[in-house]
């Protein structure tokens, strides 16, 4: 991998003759407030006494086009913050000549300041030459307006104008603020000129994006966080114009990459696009993802018929978390609502291809399915989700290619995944789950609801507040449990026998009694798997509570279960 790295201070990086520009669809100018005064305060603590010499400003990833032109792969953001900084200290010089304070030497000032940092403006047009350029919904504000420290209007202007526009008042404000009682134009040039020493960089320059994405990679395993997913989208913008695009196209383009964000949004981009493409193709990690991509996507028409493809599937990949969504029947919801309690992803990749192949009805059957293995498979028999993960991919791929073509058929592929009876059965009679965790208490309070729905017929809505969650050897142990060791209440207390459901007000009542106070209450509810621990105990001890999970147990491989797989 061909790579240039070195540590750069502001002067070094922007005063020597090099053009940044930050590639024409890369993401838009998105600090606020949080952001400039975190900066403001540490270029503050640089000039304190006993402050740190320097600060570090982070990686700067840059892609060579030439040796004195630079896109700005990672880092924008910053640049352009300490630019628009830059200028909030030059519209202070400007105010200390419109206010006829020594103008001669501070219009010098200025114009030497605005030469090493920002660029130049052309003496007859008074056209900016700058330094940075910036991308295509931030450019024409800061090139227009903040350049030439012209007012910039309010008005009429793009989410991310209105935040540049903010960023150099908020700056000019706090300049002006911090020199207010000494308004020099020296010491406003004397800062800036040793700010741009002090701030140093991580410079990292790359001669491809496939070096970029593997700077990305390796820069992420080290715990900073870099759009990866903004190489994509450059390279694909780039396939696009090196293969002679007109601006129709590349504006087609940026339009269905927007609708694709905002239908999915920008955090959850990168896990949709691995999911996507290991719906249709051999199992892929995310640190392979791009290069993977890259292979595969060479032309114009490749690109479009990707986006278009991506367009199909975005739609369903972000119904997935939400029980709600109107993409889904009422029968499916319920189950789209397990699957994200039980925060189950893995089979994303063959539900988006299962929803591409299958009717309703079958697709809501897949769903059903999916939802009883991982209940299996992931919440009683904890067990790992690498292999589990690979075999979703291998069906999604089968699935999508035809090479399985009935439900019946993926049913019976997806038997390697489904935990046998007699291991539920055990996994289930010795399981615990923590309720001081808000999602087990929920896949607890589902879990017995089931159970409830299974040996009364009744169905109740599991996450109702008229019901509370009833630990029946408490929590917190008090007088009347005597008879418990601590050692055996830290091991059963929130093991599944435990536990029963009670009307809300009962449950209230009862709080920490002893058992046989329970148990009178317990055979008035309403639920008869309460009933059934009061009928069926005179006592409640360790061996009481296994001796109820098995029962349950036995009643869970009932409930979850796939008759097609028995």
């Amino acid at each position: 991998m061909n790579l240039d790295t070195s540590n750069q201070t502001y002067r070094q990086l922007v005063g020597n003759g090099i053009i940044y520009s930050v590639p024409r669809f890369q993401r838009d100018y998105s600090w606020t407030a949080i952001e400039w005064d975190d900066l403001w305060q540490d270029i503050e603590g640089l000039f304190e006494e006993g402050g740190e010499e320097e600060h570090y400003m982070g990686y700067l990833v840059l892609q060579s086009k030439d040796s004195k032109n630079y896109d700005v792969i990672d880092g924008q953001q910053r640049l352009t913050t300490l630019s628009i900084l830059v200028l909030a200290f030059l519209g202070n010089l400007k105010k200390l000549i419109e206010d006829d304070i020594e103008p001669e030497k501070n219009q010098q000032r200025l114009d030497q300041l605005r030469s090493t940092f920002i660029g130049y403006l052309d003496p007859v047009t008074l056209i900016p030459k700058s330094k940075l350029n910036l991308n295509r919904n931030n450019n024409n504000l800061y090139q227009t307006y903040l350049v030439p420290l012209e007012t910039a209007p309010k008005r009429n202007l793009k989410a991310t104008e209105h935040l540049m526009r903010k960023a150099y008042d908020w700056f000019f404000n706090a300049v002006k603020q911090k020199f207010s009682s000494n308004r020099r134009g020296d010491i406003l040039a004397q800062y800036i000129d040793s700010l741009s020493d002090k701030l140093f960089f991580t410079v990292i320059k790359v001669n491809d994006e496939l070096n970029a994405y593997k700077v990305f990679e390796t820069l992420n395993a080290r715990g900073v966080k870099l759009s990866s997913t903004d190489l994509l989208k450059n390279y694909l913008f780039a396939v696009v114009h090196n293969h002679g695009s007109d601006e129709r196209e590349m504006t087609e383009l940026d339009n269905r990459w927007e609708r694709l964000v905002g239908l999915i949004g920008s955090d959850s981009l990168p896990d949709f696009l691995r999911t996507y493409w290991n719906s249709q193709n051999r199992f892929v990690r995310h640190s392979e993802l791009f290069k993977r991509i890259r292979e595969s996507i060479s032309s114009k028409g490749e690109v479009f018929s990707l986006m278009r493809d991506l367009e199909s599937s975005a739609h369903i990949f972000a119904a997935l978390p939400s029980g709600e969504d109107a993409l889904w029947t009422n029968e499916q919801k319920k189950y789209v609502k397990i699957l994200r309690m039980f925060n189950v992803r893995q089979l994303y990749p063959l539900l988006l291809s299962g929803y591409k192949k299958f009717s309703e009805a079958d697709f809501t059957s897949l769903l059903r399915s999916c939802c009883v293995i991982s209940f299996r498979y992931n919440i009683i028999g904890n067990l790992a989700t690498n292999e589990q993960e690979r075999v979703y991919n291998r069906l999604a791929v089968e699935l999508s290619t035809n090479s399985i073509s009935t439900l019946q058929d993926l049913i019976n592929a997806l038997g390697t995944l489904y935990v046998s009876d007699d291991k539920f059965r055990a996994d289930f009679s010795e399981k615990e789950l923590r309720t001081t965790q808000a999602r087990n208490k929920r896949v607890v309070r589902y879990i017995l609801f089931e159970i409830e729905k299974h040996v009364s017929n009744n169905a109740y809505d599991f996450e109702s507040d008229s019901y509370n969650l009833e630990h029946i050897m408490p929590e917190s142990i008090q007088e009347g449990w005597d008879n418990i060791e601590d050692r055996d209440h830290d091991q059963f207390v929130y093991r599944l026998g435990n536990m029963t459901i009670l009307n809300k007000s009962v449950n209230r009542d009862l709080g920490n009694t002893d058992f046989l106070t329970k148990k009178a209450k317990y055979l008035e509810s309403e639920f008869a798997l309460t009933q059934r621990v009061a009928n069926e105990n005179s006592e409640w001890n360790p061996e009481r509570i296994a001796e109820h999970q098995k029962w349950m147990a036995r009643q869970a491989t009932s409930i979850w279960r796939i008759s097609q797989l028995n």
